[in-house]
């Protein structure tokens, strides 16, 4: 580490403390300005930043020894690198002066057992007030599996490769992989190599997908020459898997309201080599593209918009920028969305509902309503599908993953079957 780097790293933390946008994009808008920044100091400056946002209530509390005065970024930076950084004193004294060098031995001597429990496992009040009473005495283990940097997790492309190829090409390439334990198509690496050059993603045989969203599709289980539909598709990781279970025949829809996604979703559709996609902006959840689709679908995803608390392993900011108040208003516009999507699913289909929301308000909350308004549609153990497809994952009605328990993100899901005619 040299003083540029840090210099660097603190400047990337101060931008990404200012929360008015995700912290992704404040890196990239950075690395964008900061064009000779090689790979390690890339990698350095993002594993500050992040590393500050994850555990910023105790860096608060150790930049400012208690005294509840606000910290400056690089005290907060110092901080994350000595206390959780994996950083040793040796490391940082070429770095800093001598009263901030004695400042840092006290930060890492220092016993955060006294502080209270939201402080501790730094969540903002508000949020640990929810998640406390939905997990209890499991929410110190989950925060601390959320806390740690997620794994990257590929998907392989069964049209183009088996799991065990690619296993086989990946290890002799020197990238160390082994298989998902629950998706029948995943991979998990260990690192981070640069896939963007890598032959196997380039020709479309594996895509960066994590496992519990490869496990989403399961639930919907589209067969071939079936008509479905990704209503919420985003950049289209789980409208490929959709595709590559149905063979690429019959159809698939994949709706979304923002072009800029689906634009990222062109060049990877193109790399799968998938003919039956067919990718349409729309308006909004009533769009008259929607409409026509009424009781025609066999098969709807619904990868609700929501707080996105359930991927702070990458997303560390969310728990920060997200409010009482926006969850309340993201509740009401999944129901919206769940309802004018359920209006697509023909007698006998499924509909499955997803988010990679912990929060129950977003979940079975919405769920819940929806039911009671749509009495046509009847809630499918998610354990039964699950054990239909041969997946060993123990699951009761609902889909409930987290870090701690299954190594994938926070993902919520429940599959809801419309009845027939």
């Amino acid at each position: 580490m040299t003083p540029q780097d840090l210099s660097y790293a603190i400047d990337a933390v101060e931008r990404c403390l200012d929360f008015s946008q995700p912290a992704d994009g404040q890196l990239s808008a950075f690395f964008r300005h900061s064009p000779k920044l090689g790979r390690r100091q890339r990698a350095f400056v993002a594993e500050t930043a992040y590393g500050v946002l994850r555990r910023l209530r105790s860096l608060e509390y150790l930049a400012t020894a208690g005294s509840g005065r606000k910290p400056t970024p690089r005290r907060l930076a110092l901080a994350w690198l000595a206390r959780f950084g994996g950083h040793n004193l040796r490391q940082l004294e070429p770095l800093v002066g001598k009263g901030d060098l004695t400042w840092l031995m006290d930060v890492k001597a220092a016993d955060l057992s006294g502080l209270g429990e939201a402080q501790r496992l730094d969540l903002p009040d508000w949020l640990h007030a929810r998640l406390a009473e939905q997990y209890g005495g499991a929410l110190p283990g989950l925060m601390a599996s959320l806390n740690v940097p997620a794994p990257l997790d590929l998907r392989v492309n069964p049209a183009r490769i088996g799991r065990e190829e690619a296993l086989a090409a990946l290890r002799a390439d020197g990238i160390a992989a082994e298989a998902t334990p629950w998706s029948p198509l995943g991979l998990r690496l260990q690192g981070k190599p640069a896939l963007q050059r890598y032959p196997r993603y380039l020709d479309g045989s594996l895509e960066v997908q994590d496992e519990g969203s490869q496990i989403l599709g399961q639930l919907l289980a589209p067969r071939r020459g079936e008509m479905v539909c990704d209503f919420c598709a985003g950049a289209g990781g789980k409208t490929l898997l959709l595709g590559a279970l149905m063979r690429n025949t019959g159809r698939l829809y994949a709706f979304d309201v923002s072009d800029r996604r689906l634009a990222r979703f062109k060049p990877r559709l193109a790399r799968s080599g998938l003919s039956n996609v067919q990718a349409q902006v729309i308006a909004h959840e009533r769009d008259v593209r929607v409409k026509r689709l009424a009781d025609r679908l066999d098969r709807v995803l619904v990868d609700a918009p929501c707080s996105g608390l359930g991927t702070l392993r990458r997303n560390p900011d969310l728990k920060w920028r997200q409010t009482p108040e926006s969850v309340m208003g993201l509740a009401r516009q999944q129901l919206a969305i769940l309802e004018a999507a359920s209006r697509l699913v023909k007698a006998g289909g499924r509909l499955v509902y997803a988010t990679c929301s912990l929060l129950t308000e977003e979940n079975e909350t919405v769920v819940a309503d929806f039911l009671r308004a749509h009495t046509e549609f009847r809630l499918v153990p998610a354990g039964q599908v699950l054990a239909s497809q041969r997946i060993a994952l123990e699951m009761g009605d609902v889909l409930r993953l987290d870090p701690e328990q299954h190594g994938t993100d926070g993902f919520f899901a429940a599959v809801l079957d419309r009845g027939p005619a």
